[in-house]
C-alpha cells in the first residue's frame, strides 16, 4: 500500500487566509491588490487558490509599497517581473525608478533631519526663556 505523497513544491496552493497572514496583511488588502491585477488567483467558485507566482507578486508590491513606490509604479515594475530578462529598454525603466525613489527618500531625509535641527533650537530657546522666567 502506497501513502499518498505531498505535491511537488511548485504545484503548492495556498488560501487568502494562508497568503494574509503570511505577509502581515488583511483578507481586505489582498482582495484589493486583485481588483487591481496586481495578483490574480484562480478561482474555485467562490474560493481565491493562490499559486506561487501569486505569493512572488504580492511579495514584490509589498516590497514596493514599503519603498514608497505608488501602486501604478508597482505593477509597471511587476510586470517587468513576468517579461523575459534581459530586455535592455526594461532594465532602464527600472533603473530610472530606483533612481527617481532613492532621490525623493534622500531629499526626504535631509527635510527630516532639518525638521529634527529646528525642533531642537525651538526647545533650546523654550527652556532658556523658562529659566529666564524662573
Amino acid at each position: 500500500m502506497t501513502t499518498p505523497s505531498a505535491p511537488p513544491a511548485s504545484e503548492r496552493t495556498w488560501s487568502i487566509a494562508e497568503v494574509a497572514e503570511e505577509f502581515g496583511v488583511t483578507h481586505r488588502t489582498v482582495r484589493h491588490y486583485e481588483d487591481l491585477g496586481l495578483v490574480t488567483p484562480e478561482r474555485r467558485g467562490t474560493t481565491r487558490v493562490y499559486h506561487r507566482r501569486d505569493r512572488t507578486r504580492l511579495a514584490l508590491v509589498l516590497r514596493g509599497r514599503r519603498l514608497g513606490f505608488p501602486l501604478e509604479e508597482i505593477r509597471t515594475i511587476i510586470d517587468l517581473y513576468d517579461a523575459p530578462r534581459g530586455k535592455r529598454h526594461q532594465l532602464e525603466y527600472l533603473l530610472a525608478q530606483i533612481d527617481e525613489r532613492r532621490d525623493d527618500l534622500e531629499q526626504r531625509r535631509r527635510d527630516i533631519e532639518a525638521a529634527i535641527t529646528g525642533l531642537g533650537d525651538l526647545e533650546r530657546r523654550c527652556r532658556e526663556d523658562l529659566d529666564r522666567l524662573a
